[in-house]
């Protein structure tokens, strides 16, 4: 089989690219970006020494006469608790400077304002700096932004991240007989490629700019290619040697660089990677749906990632549990689910079928001639995977008319 291998395809294209140029967005518009800076606490959290349960903050050996209260949001007391006091403190209120501990409720008595109890010197009572003092690195670069990283960066007194531009995506979807709605009829197929692509892209740190729809014509595919305005244009079909398929005449005609021209892998041969001449990137996908997105998984989301300058993670790795058949010259991807520490195939896997890869959490990588070690898994994405806003013009725009 012609084509490049998998692995050299994927390396191909994770370094075709650096990281867009960072932009300072405030937290709300930071979701799903990448941090181009670490992540470092501005101040210290606690801020200050706060009461970790509700009940009564003492100083010294009880019993204690109660001499105030506060509240979670009132300011921090300035008189210093003598031996014998109490203040009544609610959880996450500042704690009175000499208090030793914070004596909850359910371990107190009381009687004519004195309360009695014990409570180890120190307990329930969150020093200020314990969790993290400031100044201190918390996050890497390259670190996601998830809504979890919103929280902490929030808590560390953050009002705006540094995170890198995220990549701006066209999408060129290619077939005279693709439909849009409806049943499928003789001669005619739905489109199942269009759906996938605007929630991958968003997972992947990337904005779908816009989408194109063309019947196969070669000059309609020249000027798809040239529009402006996206770091990526990735096309859905178009990318094999038959008659109908122009996109390699179309990037033959724009001068572009054509590194990866097929992958030997399975399903997903027919995939194609470029490098036009003014700097932005090309990715063809097959016309099969899963094999489509075995090339958007091999080249798209590696490029992708680069770009938005995602650090790269540790490989997954699992044992897969079920008969699979390995090539002796090509890479399988195959759908799995998780299972402790096994991937279980969950079959369906034909080109033209999304039906296993819906099942499924994960593609495992099966090399060639593989005889049953460990493989590494792939994520697919996931309907709870963090949600990235796209920009306004999205698809229905027409491609030349037959």
């Amino acid at each position: 089989m012609s084509g490049t291998s998998w692995p050299e395809a994927r390396r191909i294209a994770r370094a075709a690219a650096g990281a867009l140029p960072p932009v300072d967005a405030p937290l709300a518009e930071a979701l799903g970006a990448a941090l181009a800076a670490p992540l470092v606490a501005l101040a210290a959290l606690p801020s200050y020494d706060a009461a970790a349960m509700d009940g009564y903050a003492v100083a010294g050996a009880g019993p204690w006469r109660i001499v105030g209260r506060v509240l979670a949001g009132d300011p921090v007391p300035t008189e210093p608790l003598r031996p014998g006091q109490a203040v009544e403190i609610a959880t996450g209120a500042p704690v009175p400077p000499a208090a030793d501990a914070v004596l909850p409720y359910e371990r107190t008595l009381s009687a004519n304002g004195t309360i009695s109890g014990y409570v180890e010197p120190g307990r329930h009572i969150r020093r200020r700096g314990e969790d993290c003092p400031a100044g201190r690195e918390v996050l890497p670069a390259g670190t996601v932004v998830t809504p979890t990283v919103l929280g902490l960066a929030a808590s560390l007194g953050h009002d705006w991240l540094a995170v890198h531009r995220r990549p701006r995506v066209g999408v060129v979807v290619t077939g005279t007989e693709l439909l849009t709605e409806g049943l499928p009829a003789p001669g005619r197929v739905r489109d199942a490629i269009g759906p996938i692509l605007p929630g991958l892209l968003q997972v992947a740190g990337a904005e779908l700019a816009w989408t194109t729809r063309l019947i196969d014509d070669p000059e309609a595919m020249v000027e798809a290619l040239r529009r402006p305005g996206v770091e990526v244009v990735v096309v859905c079909g178009a990318t094999s040697a038959g008659s109908a398929d122009h996109l390699r005449g179309a990037l033959d005609t724009l001068g572009a660089r054509v590194p990866v021209h097929g992958v030997q892998c399975r399903p997903g041969h027919p995939q194609l990677f470029a490098a036009l001449p003014d700097g932005r990137f090309v990715v063809g996908l097959p016309g099969n749906p899963y094999a489509a997105l075995v090339a958007a998984v091999t080249l798209l989301e590696p490029l992708l990632g680069r770009l938005s300058g995602r650090r790269d993670r540790p490989p997954v790795t699992a044992r897969l549990a079920g008969s699979v058949a390995a090539h002796e010259r090509y890479t399988r991807l195959v759908p799995v689910t998780r299972a402790g520490s096994a991937a279980v195939p969950v079959g369906h896997d034909r080109p033209a079928s999304l039906w296993g890869a819906a099942c499924a959490d994960a593609l495992a990588v099966v090399p060639p001639g593989w005889t049953g070690a460990e493989v590494e898994l792939l994520a697919l994405p996931a309907a709870g995977a963090t949600p990235v806003p796209h920009l306004a013009e999205l698809g229905g725009e027409a491609g030349r008319a037959a």
